[in-house]
C-alpha cells in the first residue's frame, strides 16, 4: 500500500513540475523583451509623445497656432516640396537603377555575385558627412570629374549644391538600399516561365511586361515606398552638402530645435508630427503591399 501511495503521489508531482517548467519556458522570451521594452519607450515613444504634446504648445497655452502656422506658411510648404520632389525622383531613379542591378545579378557567376552583393552591403553604410565630401570631391565645383566633363563641353551648368546635384546624390544612396530589397524577391521569378514565354512566341519585352513585373510589383511599389520614406528622413548628408542654405523639411526642423536666433521647438514639433504623420502614411502602405506580395506569393492548391 505504501508503494502504490508512493508512486500515485508521484505520479501527482510530475505533472506539476512539468506545467511549472512550460510556464517557465513561456516567460522566458518575456523576460528577455524587458530590456528591449525599455529601450523602446526611452527612445522612440517617449520622444514621440513628448514632440506630440509640445506640438500643441503655444506661447504657453494649447492650441493649434502652431500647425496653422506651418500650413499656412509659403517657406515651409516649399520645404516639404522639395523634400518630396528629392525623394520621389531619387526613388524612381534609384528603383529603375537597382531594378536592372538586380535582373543582371541573375545571369552572373556566383562569385560576382556574392562580390556585388558585398560591396553592395558596404556602400549602403557609406552615408552622412562622407558621403558630401566624396561628392564636393567628385562633382564639385573644382571635383576631379566635374573639370574634365567641362574640358570636353559634356557638362553645362551643373551644380551640386542645387537640386540636381542633391538629386544625383540621393539617387546614389539610394541604389544600394534598393538592390538590398529587391534581391530576395527576384527568386519569386523561374526561369522555365522565360522559357516557356520564348517557345510560346513571346519577346523579352512582353515576358517582362506581361509575366514578371505583374509578380514583382508588389515588392517594387513596396520598395518605392520604403526608398521615399528613406529620403524624405535624410538630413546628415545634404547639411554637410549644402550648409543647410537649401530649403528642406528635415533642414527647417534641425534650424529650428538649434538656432541661436529662431529657436522654436515647439514649432519643430509641430513639423515633425506632419512628418511623422506622412512617413505613418508610407509605412501603412509599405505594409499592405508587403501583405499583397506574400498573397500573390503563396503557391495555390
Amino acid at each position: 500500500m505504501r508503494r502504490s501511495e508512493f508512486m500515485s503521489d508521484r505520479i501527482n508531482v510530475e505533472p506539476r513540475s512539468v506545467m511549472l517548467l512550460r510556464r517557465l519556458t513561456y516567460l522566458a522570451p518575456i523576460v528577455w523583451m524587458v530590456p528591449f521594452g525599455i529601450l523602446f519607450y526611452l527612445f522612440q515613444l517617449a520622444p514621440m509623445l513628448w514632440v506630440l504634446l509640445n506640438s500643441f504648445v503655444y506661447e504657453g497655452e494649447i492650441g493649434l497656432e502652431n500647425y496653422i502656422e506651418v500650413l499656412s506658411s509659403p517657406f515651409m510648404i516649399q520645404a516639404f516640396g522639395n523634400s518630396l520632389w528629392l525623394s520621389i525622383w531619387s526613388s524612381l531613379f534609384g528603383l529603375t537603377i537597382a531594378t536592372l542591378l538586380v535582373s543582371s545579378l541573375r545571369r552572373v557567376d556566383c562569385k560576382i555575385r556574392e562580390g556585388v552583393i558585398a560591396f553592395t552591403n558596404m556602400s549602403s553604410n557609406f552615408s552622412g558627412v562622407p558621403l558630401a565630401f566624396a561628392f564636393i570631391i567628385i562633382l564639385g565645383t573644382n571635383g576631379a570629374i566635374t573639370l574634365l566633363l567641362k574640358q570636353h563641353g559634356l557638362l553645362g551648368d551643373f551644380d551640386l549644391y542645387g537640386k540636381w546635384g542633391l538629386l544625383a546624390m540621393y539617387t546614389y544612396f539610394q541604389i544600394p538600399l534598393g538592390v538590398l530589397l529587391l534581391y530576395p524577391a527576384f527568386d519569386a521569378l523561374n526561369d522555365d516561365w522565360q522559357e516557356a514565354s520564348v517557345l510560346l512566341g513571346a519577346s523579352s519585352c512582353q515576358y517582362w511586361l506581361k509575366v514578371a513585373l505583374p509578380i514583382l510589383f508588389p515588392a517594387l511599389l513596396g520598395t518605392l515606398v520604403i526608398l521615399i520614406a528613406n529620403a524624405i528622413g535624410a538630413y546628415a548628408s545634404v547639411y554637410a552638402l549644402t550648409s543647410g542654405n537649401y530649403n528642406l523639411i528635415t533642414i527647417r526642423i534641425a534650424s529650428l530645435v538649434s538656432g541661436d536666433l529662431f529657436l522654436e521647438p515647439n514649432l519643430a514639433a509641430a513639423i515633425s508630427v506632419l512628418l511623422m504623420l506622412l512617413l505613418t502614411f508610407v509605412a501603412v502602405i509599405n505594409q499592405w503591399l508587403v501583405a499583397k506580395s506574400y498573397t500573390v506569393a503563396k503557391p495555390r492548391k
